[in-house]
């Protein structure tokens, strides 16, 4: 098996079988090849892939590391749920779009428009989910005027890992595994709950 899957990289990176029409709607750059690979694993039923875009620490030169960020993953993104949407593919593909932490709503060091940043926030920020099972157009959750501080329906990480596995048919409370003589769950020994308000 491990063979098999060695030997069909080189086809799922090729990229010269796609369209122009295809090329032109992930766009250009590193970020868009790793969407459209993505695609091209989903449609061959590999059950998980991550994508990764670096380069948001921004401490300094927020707006234009911001305004880069954004263009280079904008684009690719959408092209990735419209064509695993075009392809019948999106009602069984759980797309996740995170990170560890946010940024503060607050400027960080030097005070010029062009020169600051925004330092890290763990205590509100967003992630956004689509297709498999969730409901399109539904925010959940709101933050203070500010926007440091949950108002509204707080979502812990493990109950976004509880709603992630309950999507993939998983009841997290059930999938245990043994660590150091224990039984283990996933979304830890704290409560979680599946966050039903966003199920379609």
């Amino acid at each position: 098996m491990a063979f098999r899957m060695q030997s069909s990289v080189p086809d799922l990176v090729d990229l010269s079988e796609e369209s122009a029409a295809t090329l032109e709607l992930y766009g250009d750059g590193e970020f868009a090849s790793q969407c459209l690979k993505a695609r091209r694993l989903v449609e061959k039923g590999v059950r998980f892939v991550e994508l990764f875009n670096g380069d948001w620490d921004s401490h300094s030169n927020q707006k234009s590391r911001l305004t880069a960020n954004c263009k280079n993953v904008d684009q690719p993104i959408a092209a990735l749920i419209k064509d695993i949407k075009q392809r019948g593919l999106l009602d069984q593909t759980l797309v996740v779009w995170g990170a560890e932490f946010g940024r503060t709503p607050m400027l960080q060091g030097d005070e010029s428009p062009e020169k600051c940043g925004r330092d890290h926030q763990k205590d509100a920020y967003s992630i956004w989910m689509a297709g498999g099972g969730i409901k399109g157009g539904t925010t959940y959750g709101s933050t203070n005027d500010l926007g440091n501080e949950v108002a509204e329906n707080p979502v812990e990480v493990r109950d976004m890992h509880a709603t992630m596995m309950h999507l993939l048919g998983i009841d997290h409370e059930r999938l245990t595994y043994k660590f150091q003589g224990f039984d283990q769950r996933l979304t830890g020994v704290e409560e979680a709950h599946v966050i039903k308000d966003i199920l379609a």
